[in-house]
């Protein structure tokens, strides 16, 4: 029986790209006659030609197929309604500017043959094609996550892999609200294989993912995979109560010599300082508090407008 290997590809406003990346990946299994394959575009709520693109493709290939949402839900949301979706033995998700070499397929599905349930791709090499300040968030984002969170990724870890169908049955059934697949895929576990690759340039376009979308996921990451930031704010309390206390005998010897205990800037410091690292600890427990929250309401992940899927 033929084996049969689905290629999810998640798009935001890649209009220019979508038929690129279509030619790309069904030239690299025209080599691979053996195995049945199926192309999954996952439009996130593009607002230029993005989907009528892929709907023209779609009309002219029966292994294309689509899903597209009622709005922007993100990058791992679309990877989600992909991986349910699929029917392959294997699933291989990759972007669709082509910074993914297609060519690259062929080491996942040998490498997936071989007995790995994942494998996946890492940059090797600083990204020649991010700047500067990019690549140091990037650097910074993932030095933190290891060192906080319960998960060890890579830095430069990609969202090119293959994962085996045991692992696709685990990870799509997940109830999480925010799902960050990079950290998920390594917490499921099974045989895994990381593999370093330089990322090429962009076909056409220019990235959509901001600065400000790094911190913000790495917020998210940190708190979905760990709950060591509560554990630092008990110790921070720990610790500066403990200081505080210190500062009793001082108090008891100006007393007693008759000292005069000025100093309004230093006690308004003191106050400002404290003040703001309650705000903090505070801060840090609301957002496990909101995370709490937002799964109790138990809204969908995303909204699918349009498909080409039967259900």
């Amino acid at each position: 029986m033929q084996k049969k290997i689905s290629v999810l590809l998640p798009v935001f406003n890649e209009q220019n790209n979508v038929d690129a990346i279509y030619l790309a990946v069904k030239n690299i299994f025209v080599q691979f006659s053996e195995y049945l394959y199926e192309i999954i575009f996952i439009d996130d709520g593009s607002t230029d030609l993005t989907l009528p693109n892929i709907i023209k493709i779609a009309a002219a290939d029966n292994s294309v197929l689509y899903i597209s949402f009622s709005r922007n839900f993100g990058k791992d949301n679309a990877l989600c309604a992909g991986l349910r979706k699929s029917t392959g033995n294997a699933v291989i998700t990759m972007d669709a500017d082509l910074q993914h070499a297609p060519n690259l397929i062929t080491e996942l599905i040998h490498k997936w043959e071989s007995g790995y349930e994942v494998v996946y791709y890492f940059r090797k090499n600083k990204n020649k094609h991010a700047s500067t300040l990019s690549g140091f968030f990037s650097t910074t984002f993932y030095k933190t996550l290891n060192a906080l969170s319960d998960v060890k990724l890579e830095n430069g870890i990609s969202d090119f892999r293959i994962l085996d169908k045991k692992v696709v049955d685990c990870l799509a059934n997940l109830p999480e609200d925010t799902l960050f697949f990079r950290g998920l895929i390594k917490w499921a576990g099974f045989k895994q294989l990381g593999l370093p690759y330089n990322p090429s340039e962009r076909n056409h376009g220019k990235s959509t993912y901001k600065t400000s979308m790094l911190f913000k996921l790495a917020i998210q990451s940190i708190t979905s995979f760990s709950t060591k930031p509560l554990t630092i704010a008990i110790y921070l309390g720990f610790v500066f109560s403990t200081l505080s206390i210190l500062y009793i005998p001082y108090i008891i010897y100006s007393k007693i010599n008759g000292f005069a205990i000025s100093g309004w800037a230093s006690i308004i410091a003191t106050i400002v300082f404290f003040g703001g690292l309650n705000l903090m600890i505070l801060g840090i427990v609301g957002l496990y508090l909101g995370k709490t929250f937002m799964q109790g309401k138990g809204r969908p992940q995303y909204i699918v407008s349009q498909t080409n899927i039967e259900s």
